[in-house]
């Protein structure tokens, strides 16, 4: 009887052990035959799709990330399924799908400038060094991140900027091409010779080291003010760096004020004078002490 009793409890425990091996050694094999293909097909597969493309390294640096944590976690869940588990893994991709569900709501923006900064770097409407402008601020890209874009003022101050902004909202990019055309407005009187006035403007473009030949400077009236004739200059400048505009520019005003003073045309500027009476408040100021004596 002891002997019998004996015999099935060994059996038992064979069986067991038999299949807590099965099932280690079915998790052991999906995981594994999983893992290979993932790491050592797929995700070469996709990098060479996304570099074949045109991205990024930094992109395609964190692909390399993103895929190699997607085919642990698909490995794992091929060994558990093999294993036998099937239960475990429906209760860990709920598991999953409720955390992932909260994080994304708390981390909106992240999420969100971490995007834009994946688009930014492939589309690339900047790179580092470009001076860019946009919401009425301006400054040098530093550096681009996948979540911040570093800015550098020109008045030497870091600016640090979500990439959903700067992908959101429109940027002017002034260096985006070889050359850059900036128009100035000289104000003549309304006695002046506009011909002559227009004259002396091209002659001291070409003179102005920094402003192309091809295409020409142009002049034209635009406007009409309440004191002054509008000349507005048209100008271009090769390989438009934020300091050669600023240089350019500032040369070139001054250039033609110079010689608007020396060839006699006025540059009015507009002017108010504030009149009045001082006797008007002096005459209430008797009336009222003359109303007070009265009184007494």
């Amino acid at each position: 009887m002891h002997s019998v009793v004996l015999q099935t409890t060994i059996d038992g425990l064979v069986d067991a052990f038999a299949g807590y091996l099965t099932n280690a050694i079915g998790f052991l094999v999906g995981f594994v035959a999983t893992y290979l293909v993932g790491r050592f097909v797929l995700v070469p597969l996709v990098r060479r799709v996304l570099d074949r493309r045109g991205f990024d390294r930094t992109v395609l640096s964190l692909v390399d990330s993103v895929m190699g944590a997607l085919v642990v976690v698909f490995a794992l869940s091929i060994g558990f399924m093999s294993a036998g588990f099937p239960r475990f893994l429906t209760a860990a991709a709920t598991l999953g799908g409720a955390l992932a569900l909260a994080v994304g709501f708390a981390a909106q923006d992240l999420v969100g400038n971490f995007v834009a900064g994946v688009f930014i770097i492939k589309d690339k409407p900047f790179e580092v060094g470009d001076w860019i402008e946009w919401n009425g601020n301006a400054g040098r890209v530093e550096d681009i991140d996948l979540r911040v874009s570093r800015v550098r003022t020109f008045d030497n101050e870091r600016v640090t900027v979500p990439n959903g902004d700067l992908a959101n909202n429109a940027i002017t990019n002034p260096v985006a091409y070889d050359t850059l055309r900036q128009k100035f407005v000289f104000g003549i009187g309304y006695d002046d010779d506009i011909d002559h006035a227009t004259d002396c403007i091209l002659e001291e473009a070409e003179g102005i080291d920094g402003i192309l030949d091809d295409p020409a400077p142009s002049v034209r009236v635009t406007e009409l003010g309440d004191s002054a004739v509008g000349l507005q200059s048209r100008f271009w400048i090769d390989e438009p760096d934020r300091s050669d505009f600023v240089r350019v520019r500032s040369a070139y005003v001054q250039a033609v004020k110079e010689r608007f003073d020396e060839e006699g045309i006025d540059m009015p500027y507009v002017h108010r004078q504030l009149t009045g009476e001082v006797e008007v408040l002096e005459s209430v100021a008797d009336d009222g002490d003359a109303s007070a004596a009265a009184e007494n």
